[in-house]
């Protein structure tokens, strides 16, 4: 069975965005949980997916224009991101969203339809986010690995991560890393 392996940049105080839906905190998009080796899926929920394609979308038509989100242009490895987001399946969670406009994007309507996902033979699955969407992974069982990068900054108050996590959760470090910068990764195997 393959794994759902949720990975998430969040502040030291728990939020993964500011009041106002800031993410200017996040100095990078870089693959900092080492999973693009070990993934074939990415998995989003509705609200973050319009935001993501165009993002990764921009970089795609022109690695090289200013992207207006962030004021800069596009860092090698985001290039190198947009390219296999390009070829890599993605699923988005979602009972609203009509399309995607990505070719390689399918949308699913209710969890079985990811828990059945799972079952089908192929590598682990990469949960993006956003929080909610985590947090109905998490509430309904399908989560096998957890992985935050901490960022040292303390935001005081956002959108927290696990906003509507129903019940109580134990969870098996795997692994503590201090990266640079100050950020601290931590990965948990859900028991």
């Amino acid at each position: 069975m393959r794994k759902i392996i949720a990975a998430l940049q969040l502040s030291l105080d728990g939020y993964i965005e500011g009041p106002h839906g800031e993410l200017d905190w996040i100095d990078s998009w870089e693959d900092r949980f080492g999973l693009l080796d070990r993934v074939d899926t990415f998995l989003l929920g509705a609200r973050m997916y319009p935001a993501y394609e165009a993002y990764w979308s921009a970089i795609q038509a022109d690695p090289d224009a200013m992207l207006p989100w962030v004021g800069r242009r596009a860092l090698p490895f985001e290039i190198e991101y947009a390219r296999l987001a390009a070829v890599t399946a993605h699923v988005v969670l979602s009972r609203t969203l009509p399309s995607a406009g990505w070719a390689q994007t399918r949308i699913v309507r209710e969890l079985d339809e990811l828990r059945a996902l799972k079952a089908q033979s192929g590598r682990d699955m990469h949960a993006l986010g956003g929080g909610v969407f985590i947090a109905s992974l998490l509430n309904a069982d399908l989560v096998d690995e957890l992985c935050l990068v901490v960022h040292p900054v303390l935001l005081g108050a956002g959108k927290p991560l696990f906003a509507g996590l129903h019940g109580r959760r134990r969870l098996r470090l795997a692994e503590a890393r201090a990266m640079s910068d100050g950020l601290v990764r931590l990965s948990y195997v859900l028991r």
